[in-house]
């Protein structure tokens, strides 16, 4: 594997921690605050939303404890998931490609959503679905790439698992 294609996780996980921060602030510089704004009426609206908890608003305060525990616990996941990408990477090694950018993916909408822990003390979600009644959390585009990331690693372990018994 050339040195460039060994990176490419990392390219990945940048060009991911940009267009998160790059979308949050078009929204936090044209949308009010709990402003919905309808793109596919009935189904997708931008709402400007700051989370100070986790996934889904779970763990949400106001008292900036949860904040500061969950910096310091995402600092944690971005040390484990860049040591577990860099190991991947390394010359001989036979990883499959949905790890490598799996881990990418969730390093990179880790980092976007930590910039905003810091400098904002919580994070901006603003992608809002819903169907008649039913509505799914906002989120953002960090939140995506964590779940997609999850997916191929789910995915990669669901391949050499097959290709040990194999």
């Amino acid at each position: 594997m050339t040195t460039f294609r060994r990176f490419l996780p990392f390219v990945l996980a940048f060009v991911i921690a940009l267009g998160d921060r790059l979308t949050k602030a078009l929204v936090e510089s044209r949308v009010q605050p709990w402003e919905m704004v309808p793109v596919i009426p009935g189904l997708f609206q931008i709402v400007f939303i700051r989370n100070t908890g986790i996934a889904f608003g779970f763990l949400q305060s106001s008292d900036g404890e949860t904040n500061w525990m969950l910096t310091v616990f995402s600092l944690g996941v971005l040390g484990f998931i860049s040591m577990m990408l860099w190991q991947s990477m390394r010359p001989g090694a036979l990883e499959h490609w949905t790890l490598r950018y799996g881990l990418g993916c969730v390093l990179g909408g880790a980092a976007g959503n930590l910039y905003d822990r810091i400098v904002f003390r919580g994070v901006t979600d603003f992608l809002d679905f819903h169907w008649g009644r039913a509505h799914f959390p906002a989120f953002n585009v960090a939140d995506a790439a964590i779940t997609t990331g999850a997916g191929l690693l789910l995915l990669n372990l669901w391949l050499m698992r097959n290709r040990r018994s194999n």
